[in-house]
């Protein structure tokens, strides 16, 4: 949060540039849907509709698509030390404006503001780390079998990439989407959530005023009624030859399952159901803050916070009382407040199901320890950060994603029982541990099945290490070195006659 912003002040979340609010589809030039329609953007922490965007259909996604296509042959051309210096322009463009783009994501998606802004920082991390590894997208020579004869493996880029992005972090998917396709050389058609479409508008006017060249990046708004007309277009057209998913893993088996007539490259980011584990051995206060930070972040509407909480049956009671503390203390209220720790939950929708994993775990025998209830008094869409104890695998919370502030703990006896418990699930996206053993730690590390460990460490998330997960819960990765080959594929060359 801005230091000059008093704890007790109101937050105006009204972007200071009116042009950062286009409110249009943008394909080669800002312009409405085809045929005029268009849909309301609400609010979360109060329900009122206060934006509307273009609902596209499969006329505008086409229209994307040809005007990317187009624009590859020209774009692929270009430098890799050019793009990288476009790339990075934009990055700049995107600090420069850190305050208007956080206000856009704390109105659209509800997050506190301090946290919005520490949003803006983590998505401009992914320009700049892809606009630095633009120039290192370095292939092969290969030691030729015999004489005469010269070998390479050279990295190319893909082509149009359709990238497909959720609602809970409306800056930095998009980022991590687009800037390592950009670097790499792709075109990009865009969808973002019809929930949250506002900031990705803006991103990409600022990407326009980066001096981005015409036709290489698209933007198409539709809602959720919408959205499978303009996906089924880009995934029926061959031109588009990646696709790039962040969502629920129904819809990435979907995504799979219709690219491969054309063959796509996919990467999909999909859901999660993350074990923490809490052993007797580990620091109690740290193994507290960890949780924290991984499971309450945006209000627990993340994939890889923590679903199934772990303790260790020495020192449950020690830990579900520290955190019973902590969560407590958590301020709810909606963005406007300066105070806000926890925000509205992103429609209501997504409240019900929090209910109805609370209400179903307490029916079954989980105790509430803290919260438990809808906050009414605040509004719709708001539910109070919560921890359940007596939880069993059985459970709704247990076995689906809550995706809310609730945090369901449960008591262990032993390491093979816990490590059985916590890949016990079709998802393998994120896994956290606290231990101070280092052979537990070894030992652990090597046994749990996720794309993602944390180690006495509840934030693990860096444009610098790759992002994504095994089993259901996708595969690609974003970020990393990895993060640019998803967009690049390999041409093998061999040249005769040289001797």
């Amino acid at each position: 949060m801005s230091t000059d912003t008093p704890a007790d002040a109101l937050i105006d979340l009204r972007p200071r540039r009116d042009d950062l609010l286009p409110g249009r589809n943008f394909i080669g030039h800002w312009c409405e849907a085809r045929d005029g329609r268009r849909f309301d953007v609400h609010d979360p922490a109060t329900g009122a509709v206060f934006a509307s965007v273009p609902d596209s259909g499969a006329a505008d996604a086409r229209a994307a698509a040809d005007a990317a296509h187009a624009a590859f042959a020209a774009w692929r051309q270009v430098p890799a030390r050019q793009r990288a210096a476009l790339v990075r322009r934009w990055h700049d463009l995107m600090m420069a404006h850190q305050d208007d783009l956080a206000r856009l994501i704390s109105r659209e998606q509800g997050k506190p503001y301090a946290e919005a802004r520490g949003e803006v920082v983590y998505a401009a991390s992914y320009v700049q780390w892809f606009a630095e590894e633009a120039v290192r997208a370095n292939g092969d020579v290969i030691p030729a079998p015999v004489s005469g004869r010269r070998m390479l493996a050279l990295k190319e880029p893909v082509g149009v990439v359709a990238a497909i992005t959720p609602w809970n972090f409306p800056a930095a998917m998009i980022a991590r989407k687009i800037a390592p396709a950009l670097a790499a050389g792709c075109t990009v058609v865009c969808k973002p959530a019809e929930d949250t479409p506002l900031t990705s508008l803006a991103l990409v006017r600022l990407a326009e005023e980066a001096g981005l060249p015409a036709g290489v990046l698209h933007i198409v708004t539709a809602s959720r009624e919408r959205t499978p007309e303009v996906v089924d277009v880009w995934l029926d057209d061959p031109r588009v030859r990646k696709i790039s998913f962040t969502g629920s893993t129904p819809v990435g088996r979907h995504l799979a399952r219709r690219s491969a007539d054309t063959l796509k490259k996919l990467s999909l980011e999909l859901g999660g159901n993350a074990p923490f584990i809490v052993f007797a051995d580990a620091d109690l206060d740290a193994a507290v803050e960890g949780l924290m930070a991984a499971k309450f972040r945006n209000g627990g509407q993340t994939c890889v916070c923590p679903n199934r909480i772990y303790v260790q049956r020495a020192v449950h009671d020690a830990f579900v009382e520290r955190l019973a503390a902590r969560v407590q203390a958590l301020v709810v209220a909606p963005a406007t407040d300066a105070r806000a720790q926890i925000g509205p939950m992103i429609n209501a929708r997504a409240v019900d199901k929090i209910d109805r994993h609370v209400r179903q775990a307490v029916a079954a025998g989980a105790r509430v320890v803290v919260g438990g209830e809808r906050l009414a008094a605040l509004g719709a869409n708001y539910y109070a950060p919560t921890v359940l104890t007596g939880v069993t695998h059985d459970m709704d919370c247990a076995c689906e994603e809550t995706f809310g502030p609730v945090a369901p703990v449960s008591a262990f006896d032993d390491e093979a029982e816990v490590v059985a418990a916590a890949n016990a699930t079709p998802y393998g996206l994120a896994a956290y541990f606290y231990s101070q053993d280092v052979r537990r730690i070894a030992r652990v590390t090597d046994a749990l099945e996720a794309g993602i460990i944390g180690v006495n460490e509840g934030a693990t998330a860096a444009e610098a290490a790759p992002f994504g997960g095994v089993k259901a819960s996708g595969y690609g990765r974003e970020g990393s070195v990895h993060g640019l080959d998803e967009y690049l594929h390999l041409k093998y060359v061999c040249q005769g006659q040289l001797g």
